[in-house]
């Protein structure tokens, strides 16, 4: 996705957000940029922002830390705001962190040290999912996602 297509998808959003148009211009073109925060993809209340919406089925790419994997040979582990030596793992979706994000790649993956920045690319999705192999549940994800150190 293009800045110029980006903007044309949330332009009405910019009017309609709780916060005025200022907060959500300032993350769109952070978005529209390149890559997204992990604290613009929710409110203060923990719902998912306008921002998370509109980028809702698109390729996105987001920076992080990857946790300790849950379990050997995955396709999937978490993204965390800051480096963690352990993983974050979540029983309830009330329970769920703003700060952590659920990655699901493309085929499985090197496990880099929790201590090195990366930076993923998938199709982000909303709402509540239970990974049927690991139990996790998730509230927001990228689904299709590669990685790369940053």
């Amino acid at each position: 996705m293009n800045r110029r297509h980006f903007m044309q998808a949330t332009g009405s959003l910019l009017l309609a957000t709780p916060f005025g148009p200022l907060a959500f211009a300032a993350e769109a073109a952070e978005a529209a940029e390149g890559t997204l925060k992990l604290r613009t993809l929710y409110n203060k209340d923990q719902s998912f922002s306008p921002l998370a919406k509109a980028m809702e089925g698109q390729r996105v790419s987001v920076d992080g830390f990857m946790a300790p994997p849950l379990k050997a040979d995955s396709k999937f582990f978490v993204l965390t705001k800051m480096p963690m030596a352990t993983c974050p793992f979540c029983e309830t979706e009330a329970e769920w962190p703003d700060d952590i994000l659920a990655v699901y790649t493309k085929r499985s993956y090197t496990v880099v040290s929790y201590r090195r920045k990366i930076i993923t690319r998938g199709v982000l999705e909303l709402g509540s999912y239970r990974d049927p192999d690991t139990g996790f549940l998730s509230r927001v994800r990228l689904s299709d996602a590669t990685f790369h150190l940053a």
